[in-house]
């Protein structure tokens, strides 16, 4: 099975756990860096960044080492309703902006 077709069942089953909060897609798969879009109510007692992890664990099911490296963008209403695109890298871990280098 090739990188992008696991990294779409990573999404399907991701999406199969938490549809009725959130639901994810990719936007971009690029080299090592995947561009993932998060939209929905989310779960108000559940921390956002646990989302953006949930994909990191389905991965590692797979075989795969995927980590968030980046926040691109984040949008949220009056209703509770949000969509976040993250910036996931492929295949290593990142050094974080912490004085490190990518």
């Amino acid at each position: 099975m090739e990188v992008e077709e696991k990294l779409r069942e990573v999404l399907d089953e991701f999406n199969r756990l938490h549809g009725s909060e959130a639901r994810a897609r990719i936007l971009k798969f690029e080299g090592d860096e995947v561009i993932i879009e998060f939209e929905g109510s989310f779960c108000a007692t559940c921390g956002l960044y646990d989302y953006f992890d949930d994909i990191k664990w389905e991965a590692r099911d797979l075989g795969l080492e995927l980590e968030p490296v980046e926040v691109l963008e984040a949008e949220e209403d009056d209703f509770e309703h949000g969509r976040y695109v993250v910036r996931y890298r492929l295949g290593r871990k990142p050094i974080l902006a912490m004085g490190g280098k990518d």
